[in-house]
């Protein structure tokens, strides 16, 4: 295993620890055209499903709390660095500062992506510095954020195999589908597999002084 997906390991014992709060974060978008899924029919049977019109789509922010199976969603029309910061936003009146009230601090597990890297979403990172923290992905790893499976799972059972005939409609669908993920998510999609803090902080460790040691010309090996 790589050192980025050791460090969320890290940070999953740590949030099962209720040291930290840690949060899985991307985008996704849901069309007015049906979603496909795996469905049951006869044998021979050639299932339809009705798709007038040009394809319209809403973008979906959405941040997973890992320990909670929160899905937090906010959408838009548009997928851009603006709406990327309404949805900070949004992670500020659920986990930000309150006066006389101690703040956890919050990881926030994210890719490099164009909205998430611009000069306007690194400016709003960095005001919310002093209690939540970015872990960068490194790139083409999808696996390591866990919110990827969750959308997926959002959209099979809750999304599929249905025609919106407006944006509005198709938006006030997705907030229902989000409520109703998160009152099961207790049936959680997620492999958690809960690995001690201390022994992950040690792999994380060696995988650090692995890397160093190859950069000066040296090799470290460990038992």
């Amino acid at each position: 295993m790589d050192r980025g997906g050791l460090r969320v390991k890290l940070f999953k014992a740590q949030a099962d620890a209720g040291d930290i709060v840690l949060l899985f974060a991307d985008e996704s978008e849901a069309l007015t055209h049906p979603y496909l899924a795996r469905a049951w029919a006869k044998k021979g049977a050639d299932l339809r499903v009705p798709a007038p019109g040009q394809a319209q789509k809403i973008a979906m922010m959405g941040s997973l709390d890992y320990v909670r199976r929160k899905l937090i969603v906010t959408t838009s029309r548009t997928k851009r660095s603006a709406d990327f910061i309404e949805h900070l936003q949004a992670l500020d009146r659920l986990y930000g500062p309150r006066p006389g009230t101690p703040t956890k601090p919050a990881i926030l597990v994210l890719d490099n992506g164009p909205i998430h890297v611009s000069k306007a979403s690194r400016a709003a990172l960095a005001e919310r510095a002093h209690w939540l923290t970015v872990e960068w992905l490194p790139k083409y790893a999808p696996e390591l954020n866990a919110i990827e499976i969750v959308w997926g799972d959002l959209k099979a059972r809750h999304l599929a195999h249905s025609t919106f005939i407006d944006l509005d409609s198709l938006e006030t669908t997705i907030h229902h589908a989000v409520a109703d993920w998160n009152s099961t998510r207790n049936s959680d999609p997620l492999d958690r597999q809960r690995i001690p803090a201390m022994k992950i902080a040690w792999q994380v460790a060696g995988v650090m002084r692995a890397s160093h040691g190859a950069r000066s010309g040296h090799h470290h090996f460990h038992q």
